[in-house]
């Protein structure tokens, strides 16, 4: 909010010929008014941080919701190796972004690479970034490990997490959020002396930042670990393991879909700004908007799983409706902010498509993934940003990605090839770029013997051989193993 002025010197004029006493008075009144003037804007700073900082808690509250889906989709024998994983994401995230991840995304002044300030914090608060924006993306960071880490359930050493959710946190996710989010990264919407195809890519709250990375990283751990276990018979055909808590899955999926307001509209970052001051619309109505889309695209996606897989397989299966709802999220990420909201339910409805699709291209190539993570979060997380190029809307891109006349919009919405040739770019680098960062990583760990538990841990249970007891008081009367001699019973 810009500062209101007063001049002595004008004010002293008007009122009247007492030179002496007008220019006391003028001077009088004037710092009165700065005060004032001073008190609005220091409350419009505070109310955009309040914003900002309540967002990021409620993103961070996500991190519950992935613990309780991750602990519900993955057997009762492993329930207490992915919670702690879920914590860890959070606790080493959160050292490795303070400390390289905020100064590589972020850091200003810098190239369209990498950020090359604010390593631990130094500098900060500037007149770029305060903490609350740290906070922000530091929730954010550790969202995109913890995609990663359901792709790998039930199957991996712990030292593994430790040292993917650290790389991942600490260099790959924030590179890349430099190049789409940063005002100097290369494929930046808001980078105005470089704007790639005159546009920039408009991925506003991360279907491709965050959700393609933890997704692509979930592929490339699952596929070099290979399938559980039992996931594929002798004849290479699918057999379900089921999950041990459909209760958890919708707890988990309603702590998400709680957050996921932090998310998208919350990535605004501010809410007092108006478009034209004095009228009833503003920032603050696009922040409205966003949660409506992310809203519709949600509810879309989730009724287009339960009927579609209704006919598929004869059954209303609550786990695969969570993971649909999940999915029309994670496509409307992108472009939350610059759709119309009956947009938002044609992108639901595909992603829903996409994620079926997906899951059965899965099954062709023995693919195992516990939450559907990379099928989740790759592929409607790549449909958002396809998306976003085909339905963007002139005037919410105007609006929010101000002071470019004429940049260009959606495709299918009269906008020219701009915005989506940007976007089809942004796919494809992110494909590239975790594939050579995480893809080796993964393949470096199986080579060490760091990646996978061995196959006696991995049939009796990750929370018996690694973490000294399972998460519940448990007992499966359908395997009883060891009840002859007194020892315990282990869960399926």
């Amino acid at each position: 909010m810009a500062s209101l002025s007063c001049s002595t010197e004008q004010l002293a004029t008007l009122l009247g010929s007492n030179t002496t006493n007008a220019t006391a008075a003028a001077t009088y009144i004037c710092g009165q008014f700065s005060a004032v003037s001073d008190k609005f804007v220091d409350t419009s700073y505070a109310v955009d941080s309040t914003y900002l900082l309540f967002s990021a808690y409620l993103v961070f509250a996500m991190q519950l919701g992935f613990a309780m889906l991750c602990a519900g989709s993955v057997r009762a024998k492993n329930t207490m190796n992915i919670m702690l994983t879920n914590v860890l994401d959070a606790a080493a995230g959160g050292i490795f972004y303070y400390l390289f991840g905020f100064a590589f995304a972020f850091g200003a002044p810098s190239n369209g690479f990498i950020g090359r300030h604010f390593f631990g914090l130094k500098d900060v608060p500037d007149s770029l970034y305060d903490y609350s924006f740290f906070l922000y993306q530091w929730a954010f960071a550790i969202a995109a490990a913890g995609i990663t880490s359901g792709s790998i359930a039930e199957r991996t050493q712990f030292v593994a997490y430790l040292i993917y959710s650290s790389f991942l946190t600490g260099f790959v996710y924030p590179i890349v959020s430099h190049w789409f989010w940063s005002p100097y990264g290369w494929a930046s919407a808001t980078n105005m002396e470089n704007l790639l195809f005159g546009s920039g890519v408009i991925d506003f709250a991360g279907s491709g930042v965050v959700h393609m990375v933890g997704g692509i990283a979930g592929l490339y751990g699952a596929l070099i670990e290979g399938p559980r276990i039992g996931r594929f018979d002798n004849r290479g055909r699918a057999t379900t393991l089921r999950g041990h808590s459909a209760s958890l899955v919708v707890l988990g999926t309603f702590l998400l879909w709680f957050g996921w307001y932090g998310f998208n509209p919350g990535s605004f970052t501010k809410i007092l700004s108006p478009y034209t001051s004095g009228n009833y619309y503003g920032q603050w109505s696009a922040v409205g908007r966003t949660a409506v889309t992310t809203t519709l695209a949600g509810c879309t996606a989730a009724l287009t799983t339960l009927f579609t897989k209704r006919l598929l397989s004869g059954h209303w299966n609550v786990t695969d409706v969570c993971n649909g709802l999940l999915g029309g999220f994670a496509a409307i990420t992108a472009g939350c902010s610059v759709v119309e909201p009956w947009a938002a339910v044609i992108c639901g409805f595909v992603a829903a498509l996409v994620l079926i699709g997906c899951n059965k291209l899965a099954e062709k190539v023995k693919f195992d993934d516990p939450l559907e993570a990379a099928q989740l979060h790759g592929g409607c997380g790549a449909w958002g940003v396809i998306f976003t190029g085909l339905f963007a809307n002139k005037k919410y891109v105007n609006e929010v990605y101000p002071g470019k006349p004429g940049r260009p919009y959606g495709l299918l919405m009269g906008g020219g090839w701009g915005l989506f040739a940007a976007h089809i770019v942004q796919v494809l680098v992110i494909i590239g770029w975790v594939s050579v960062t995480m893809g080796p990583l993964f393949f470096i760990l199986r080579k060490l013997n760091l990646l996978r538990i061995s196959a006696d841990d991995e049939m009796a249970g990750m929370d018996l051989t690694r973490h000294g007891g399972f998460a519940y008081d448990y007992e499966d009367d359908s395997v009883n193993i060891g009840s002859q001699n007194g020892t315990q019973n282990t869960p399926i």
